[in-house]
């Protein structure tokens, strides 16, 4: 007996409609309730603690979006959080510089193994000559001290000043061959970006990241996050209670380094740009580029809520990579003074998170960590056979 072929398809059609929707309903559900259960579990350990704000960013592909605001502006006085509420990304804002960096480099722009010394010619006075490179710049293994002179970030001293004395350091090993967390040296990708394309870091930022990802609510430098009543205040600890604190300039001197500020929303869509969702803006090869692992982090497996769980720790140009319990995460956190933010990106599962906190809490370490690996128990459940 001969079939037609609209009945083949037909039949083709029944059969992923009966074996094939249920499993996806399935999953969709489990999803879901894992959201509804984190999002209860955070409401109710921010209130145990008494944060005054959080912003909440959930992906899972390019469909499932989550995004919430939590909480107040500032204690007293302030009006309630939404998803359009600036926060300091604080470090975190250290992915931009990242992603921005591999961009360019994917133009020609410059090369990550061109000297820093080509660009800023005092260099190449220095000790350091033609040795350290643009991604030694990005993957914190120029050979400094870890934080050199991030005491002078938050004095009085321009930024100009900060990077005139850090050209007298001696660093403690050649560049590439230890790993030293910077800010002052991090953010000479300024000075690179500007020496090649004639265009500072903060206007590549804006026209060419945040615009055309339609990343409404990002900026940077404190002017921008202040430009209207819709931003978290910082809030410090003290008596044993928390009070609202003066936002501080300081650390807006290091832009590349922590001088971003996003909104809930904002997060939501810059998780999609780093799991491929927007290729027009940071295409395939660049997001590999930004998370090649290029300086060892030992420290980070001595962590102590992770490190049971971290097998391997490295540091790409902007951006942490993690082994946590066979699955490769894409990382970052911040903080300064008032706020806690944290970044995780696990590409295989097309799942990102973030979470930013309007004051210096440590609880945002246990947040984060509870979601990673509601996570991964949420992906062993999809690959477990159903009897």
């Amino acid at each position: 007996m001969k079939y037609s072929v609209p009945l083949i398809y037909s039949f083709i059609l029944l059969l992923s409609m009966v074996f094939f929707h249920p499993r996806v309903n399935a999953a969709n559900e489990q999803w879901q309730a894992l959201l509804k259960d984190y999002n209860k579990h955070l409401q109710n350990k921010l209130k145990s603690k008494g944060i005054p704000a959080g912003a909440l960013s959930i992906v899972n592909g390019p469909d499932n979006t989550y995004v919430k605001g939590f909480g107040v502006t500032k204690l007293k006085n302030g009006q309630r959080v939404n998803e359009y509420t600036r926060f300091r990304l604080a470090s975190v804002s250290k992915t931009f510089a990242g992603a921005l960096t591999a961009k360019l480099v994917g133009q020609g722009k410059f090369s990550l193994d061109d000297p820093v010394s080509k660009f800023i010619p005092e260099f190449a006075n220095t000790s350091y000559k033609d040795n350290l490179k643009v991604f030694h710049l990005l993957s914190h293994s120029s050979g400094l001290v870890p934080n050199a002179y991030d005491n002078l970030i938050e004095s009085r001293m321009n930024y100009p000043d900060i990077v005139a004395k850090l050209l007298s350091v001696q660093p403690i090993c050649q560049p590439g061959q230890c790993y030293g967390y910077q800010n002052v040296m991090f953010s000479l990708i300024d000075e690179v970006i500007i020496s090649s394309t004639q265009m500072s870091y903060s206007r590549w930022l804006n026209e060419f990241i945040f615009s055309p990802l339609q990343m409404k609510n990002a900026s940077v430098g404190y002017q921008s996050m202040v430009a209207d009543g819709n931003y978290a205040h910082p809030h410090v600890r003290g008596r044993k209670k928390w009070h609202t604190a003066k936002l501080k300039k300081n650390y807006y001197k290091v832009i590349p380094a922590a001088g971003v500020n996003a909104s809930a929303s904002d997060m939501a869509i810059w998780l999609k740009a780093q799991l491929g969702y927007y290729p027009s803006v940071l295409s395939k090869d660049e997001l590999v580029r930004q998370t090649r692992p290029y300086t060892q982090t030992k420290k980070e497996l001595r962590r102590r809520v992770w490190k049971k769980h971290l097998k391997e720790a490295y540091y790409g140009l902007g951006w942490r990579v993690y082994n946590y319990d066979n699955e490769t995460i894409y990382y970052h956190s911040g903080w300064v003074q008032g706020y806690r933010s944290d970044l995780v990106v696990i590409p295989h599962m097309n799942i990102g998170f973030s979470l930013v906190l309007n004051a210096e809490t440590g609880l945002i370490n246990e947040l984060t960590t509870d979601f990673i690996n509601r996570v991964l128990a949420y992906k062993q459940a999809q690959l477990t056979p159903k009897l």
